[in-house]
């Protein structure tokens, strides 16, 4: 591959890749590529997973990669286009069904108690697809409700006792959600979730992206390694995508991730998959160990945000 420059290769993937490369490294919105990535590639595999009961898996959460919560997320993900009628009516089904009294949406189990980081998630692809803002009302009022004093948010805080710390994993997730949310015109508790994300981010750069806020050592070395889909895990390339995406500045507490990000990159230019989530899934996109379209666009774009010039 070293003689292929990296612009031909990414664009020599499938649509959904296309697509992304075109809107963010070559600056040109390609709605024609857009429409197509509910027709063919990846995208089309995906719905055609969807079953006549309007979800995918056995239902909202199970089995975990292939169910509705998760498949959702990765057409999302892949840039499909926000009106599309069948995953509309599929998060609706999950907001009539799956509401809890704490205002969130409940994953599992006869407690009915929300997950904050599903909701994060959820959060950011209902927004996505436009989901009416009355539905979500609840769901801001539960995120808002379990924002911890350290600035992030923890899955657990409704769910066990003494949770004093957020959790990396939790509190990126639910950023994805506000930004969605806010980019996409909401307008209920907005403020509040404007400082809720100000004060998260705050959070993950007080932790050097990875490392613990007391002794400076990592905190999960799987934090250090390149996956997608990223599921609910957190991890540096993921976190770097956001920034960018949100369009964060630069701060100095950010080059020991982009110092990291920038050893991965391989001789030919482009960035691996390092690590797949164990669990069933509707396909495999790329294959573990081998150079990553997805991994080497969201790193490109992380790198133009920031002025780090790449030969691409």
């Amino acid at each position: 591959m070293n003689d292929i420059p990296l612009i031909k290769w990414l664009l020599s993937g499938d649509v959904s890749i296309q697509y992304q490369v075109h809107r963010d490294l070559l600056n040109f919105d390609n709605r024609q590529l857009r429409e197509r990535i509910s027709k063919e590639g990846w995208g089309s595999r995906f719905l055609e997973k969807r079953n006549s009961k309007g979800y995918w898996g056995r239902g909202f959460y199970q089995p975990k990669w292939t169910s509705t919560h998760y498949t959702i997320l990765d057409l999302k993900n892949l840039g499909i286009v926000q009106n599309n009628k069948d995953i509309k009516q599929s998060i609706s089904l999950v907001i009539d069904v799956l509401k809890a009294k704490d205002g969130g949406i409940y994953p599992a189990g006869v407690d009915k108690k929300s997950d904050v980081c599903l909701n994060g998630m959820f959060l950011n692809y209902a927004c996505y697809f436009f989901v009416e803002e009355d539905d979500l009302r609840s769901i801001v009022d539960f995120l808002i409700n379990e924002h911890m004093g350290d600035g992030g948010f923890n899955c657990y805080s409704n769910r066990r006792d003494g949770v004093v710390h957020s959790s990396m994993h939790s509190t990126l997730s639910v950023l994805e959600g506000i930004y969605e949310y806010e980019h996409n015109g909401y307008r209920y508790k907005l403020k509040e979730l404007v400082q809720a994300k100000e004060s998260a981010v705050e959070f993950l750069l007080r932790h050097k992206l990875f490392r613990s806020h007391r002794t400076g050592e990592i905190i999960d070395s799987k934090m250090l390694m390149l996956s997608y889909p990223s599921r609910w895990r957190y991890d540096i390339l993921r976190v770097l995508d956001y920034f960018q995406q949100e369009g964060i500045s630069y701060d100095k507490r950010m080059d020991d991730a982009f110092e990291i990000l920038l050893k991965k990159r391989r001789a030919d230019g482009t960035w691996p998959l390092q690590a797949r989530h164990p669990g069933q899934a509707h396909f495999e996109m790329e294959e573990t160990s081998k150079p990553s379209r997805w991994n080497t666009l969201r790193a490109l774009r992380v790198f133009k945000h920031y002025n780090l010039n790449l030969d691409y």
